[in-house]
């Protein structure tokens, strides 16, 4: 079986993260969280982002619900947010006590619609909270015209996208903030939980800093200015991404390559009932690479019989999970967040598969297109 995600993700590095263990738990201070290793981090991400500051902290998650604080969004405030995608994007929201507004994704690239999000601004609306979606990142120049026009705050959720750049201009770095997230599987994970707040505003930079810290400045110990989480950051973590910083840039053309290779193999499929995603390497990712299927449960299936494993992200939109459903006006829907839940089906894209598996994975997708033509044939819309 060819994993969806490697067990093996840090072979290659099993001595590095070893030693850098070793190195931490027995260095004289003993800092375990928030040391000299999470400074230099943050100080090597910012000169790669060229941003004003990197606040690195516990997850991605928690990088977006410090930034919500720092941006005082609360109650009564609405934060409009795309109807498809992670959790995050709904909790974190309502964690600060503002209400998230669903808003409908182009049905191709699955990332926010700007002119159903334009629409939906509101007398109450403070924010727009747009998401990169698999390996397509939302259309920021857009975006970010319709926040500065309504006078809102522009949250880029860059959680799958590190590395990713649209008209030059990297991920994370297009609104009042952006976040990433470290968890292993991302494009820039790491053997654990991280995440981190990109910003080019100093006094936010300032607040995410203090508020990851339960409150305090960093001065003072003991003083809470404000109040804080827990989601200070680990130092074998942030030495390990250190790490492994310098070989990003390598890690992702692999992926682009196979994605390149997937698309071309999968265009004449779109007529069939399996679409990949534009074929364009501007705003792209890879984090994982998602086909539309018409049939996805059986390619899903026929997938795993010839052994390739695949992913369901995600099987439901937003609104339509128990959690959020009281944020879901009656009567209200998503059509294309919907259809995309319906059919979204991820493939293998991890850098160190081989050429081989590569083209196993895009064989076995083309095998199963006939198949899928002949049951749609005569079928009505």
């Amino acid at each position: 079986m060819i994993p969806f995600f490697p067990p093996d993700l840090f072979e290659d590095e099993r001595e590095t993260l070893l030693e850098t263990v070793r190195t931490v738990a027995t260095a004289p201070e003993q800092r375990f969280i928030l040391g000299s290793h999470t400074a230099h981090f943050e100080e090597r991400l910012r000169d790669h982002l060229g941003a004003a500051d990197v606040v690195a902290c516990g997850s991605g998650t928690m990088a977006l619900s410090i930034v919500l604080r720092a941006m005082e969004v609360g109650a009564g405030d609405e934060v409009i947010v795309p109807a498809f995608g992670c959790a995050p994007l709904a909790s974190t929201v309502i964690e600060a006590g503002a209400t998230p507004l669903f808003v409908d994704i182009d049905p191709w690239t699955m990332v926010l619609d700007p002119d159903l999000a334009e629409q939906a601004v509101t007398s109450r609306t403070t924010a727009l909270m747009p998401a990169h979606m698999f390996s397509v990142m939302a259309d920021m120049p857009r975006i970010r015209e319709i926040a500065q026009r309504h006078g809102l705050h522009l949250v880029e959720d860059s959680a799958v996208a590190q590395g990713g750049s649209l008209l030059g201009h990297p991920a994370g770095r297009w609104g009042d903030a952006g976040v990433f997230s470290f968890v292993q599987v991302k494009t820039f994970g790491t053997a654990g939980e991280g995440g981190a707040v990109v910003t080019d505003t100093p006094e936010l930079g300032r607040l995410a800093r203090m508020l990851r810290n339960h409150g305090q400045d960093g001065r003072t110990r003991f003083t809470h200015h404000r109040i804080g989480y827990n989601s200070r950051f680990d130092e074998i973590q942030a030495a390990f991404l250190t790490h492994r910083l310098p070989t990003l840039d390598d890690r992702l053309q692999r992926r682009a390559r196979i994605a390149a290779y997937y698309t071309e193999r999968f265009a004449p499929l779109a007529e069939r009932g399996i679409q990949p995603p534009p074929p364009d390497g501007d705003g792209r990712c890879y984090y994982v690479y998602s086909l539309l299927a018409e049939h996805r449960d059986a390619l899903r299936d026929h997938l795993a019989a010839n052994g390739v494993a695949s992913h369901v992200y995600y099987p439901r939109p937003l609104p339509h999970h128990p959690a959020f459903a009281a944020f879901a006006p009656e009567g209200a829907r998503w059509p294309n967040a919907e259809r995309a839940s319906a059919r979204t089906l991820a493939l293998p894209i991890f850098p160190h598969l081989t050429d081989a598996q590569v083209e196993h994975i895009a064989d076995t997708v083309c095998t199963f297109a006939p198949a899928a033509h002949e049951t749609t044939a005569g079928a009505t819309p």
